[in-house]
C-alpha cells in the first residue's frame, strides 16, 4: 500500500490552523488521524496540553503528535500551539458551529455568526491580492459589464449589477441561459462579461463565454473553485470558501462572492477620481429625499 503523501510544506501565517487540519484530515496517516481528531474535538483544551498529555488523549507515541503536526505545515508542537491560539483567537471555527434541531434562536444566531466570520477570515487568507488588482483593471476600462450566474451565483450577479452603475460603468444582468446568450451575442471588444459559479462546473455558462470572446469582449470568472469555467475565461478571481455541508448554516460562498463583489466595484470608484465623488454625492442626496426627516 503506497504511504500518503506529505500534506504541506509550511503553512501561512494567516491560515486558520483549525481548518487546516479539518480540511486536510482525509490526507494523513491513520494514528495522526487520531490526533486530529482529538484536536478538533476539544481545541481549548489541546492549547494548554503538553505534548505527552496530547499523547495520551490521542492514544498514540509522541513522536506521532510532533509528525502530526509537521504533517499539517508547523514546525512542531510549539509551533502547532502558538498557531492554534491564533486560530482560536479569531473566533468560534467552523467545525463547532454545526447547528443542532434542538438550538434556541439564540444559539441559532451565535453560531452563525461564529460561522460566518470564521469562514470569511478563511476567505480572505487565500485570496490572490494580484488577481483581484488585475480584475479591476480590466472593470475599470470596461466600455460595459455584463454579469451572468445561477442561483445563489444570481444573487451576487444581480448584487454586482446594482453597485457598478453607480460610478459610472453601464451594466447588466441575466440569470436566464436563454437572456444569457441573447445578451453574450450583443458585447463587442471593450466589454467584459463576468460569469459567477461556485462550482465553476455550470455548463451553460461554457458556451455564453466562449461566445463573448468571440465577439471580442473579455471574460472574467468569479469561482468558488478550479472548475472547468476556469478554461473559458481570460482572468479568474478564485474565491475559495469552506465546505458547506450542513443543511442549516449559510451559503458562504454566496456571502463570499458579495464581499469580492464589494471590493472590486469599491476599487473601481477609487479610480474615477474627485469628480465623480462629487457626481456619487449628489446622487446620495437625491435619494435622501425620498426618506422622511422623522426620527
Amino acid at each position: 500500500m503506497p504511504r500518503k503523501p506529505r500534506v504541506s510544506e509550511t503553512i501561512g501565517t494567516n491560515e486558520n490552523v483549525i481548518e487546516t487540519v479539518r480540511t486536510r484530515i482525509d490526507l494523513l496517516r491513520k494514528s495522526d488521524r487520531k490526533v486530529a481528531e482529538v484536536v478538533l474535538d476539544n481545541p481549548r483544551r489541546i492549547l494548554h496540553a503538553t505534548l505527552a498529555e496530547t499523547a495520551e488523549w490521542a492514544s498514540v507515541s509522541q513522536p506521532t503528535v510532533i509528525r502530526f503536526c509537521t504533517s499539517i505545515g508547523c514546525l512542531g508542537y510549539q509551533d502547532f500551539k502558538l498557531r492554534l491560539a491564533q486560530s482560536l483567537a479569531l473566533g468560534t471555527p467552523a467545525t463547532h458551529s454545526v447547528i443542532m434541531p434542538s438550538d434556541s434562536p439564540e444559539e441559532v444566531a451565535e453560531k452563525i455568526f461564529d460561522y460566518t466570520i470564521t469562514s470569511l477570515d478563511w476567505v480572505r487568507s487565500r485570496l490572490d491580492g494580484e488577481a483581484i488588482r488585475k480584475a479591476v483593471d480590466i472593470l475599470a476600462n470596461a466600455r460595459r459589464i455584463e454579469f451572468f450566474g445561477f442561483g445563489a451565483s444570481g444573487i451576487v450577479a444581480r448584487d454586482a449589477q446594482q453597485k457598478f452603475p453607480l460610478f459610472d460603468v453601464p451594466c447588466g444582468v441575466e440569470i436566464d441561459s436563454h437572456q444569457q446568450i441573447m445578451a453574450a451575442s450583443m458585447l463587442n471588444p471593450g466589454d467584459v462579461l463576468v460569469v459567477i459559479s461556485n462550482t465553476a462546473a455550470t455548463t451553460s455558462l461554457f458556451g455564453t463565454a466562449e461566445l463573448a470572446r468571440k465577439r471580442g469582449a473579455v471574460v472574467l470568472g468569479l469561482v468558488g473553485m478550479h472548475g472547468p469555467l476556469v478554461e473559458h475565461c481570460d482572468h479568474v478571481v478564485l474565491v475559495e470558501t469552506l465546505d458547506n455541508t450542513n443543511i442549516y448554516t449559510p451559503t458562504i460562498s454566496r456571502i463570499a462572492a458579495l464581499a469580492v463583489i464589494d471590493i472590486l466595484s469599491t476599487s473601481v470608484a477609487l479610480r474615477r477620481g474627485e469628480e465623480h465623488v462629487e457626481s456619487f454625492g449628489e446622487m446620495k442626496r437625491h435619494l435622501s429625499y425620498l426618506r422622511t426627516s422623522d426620527r
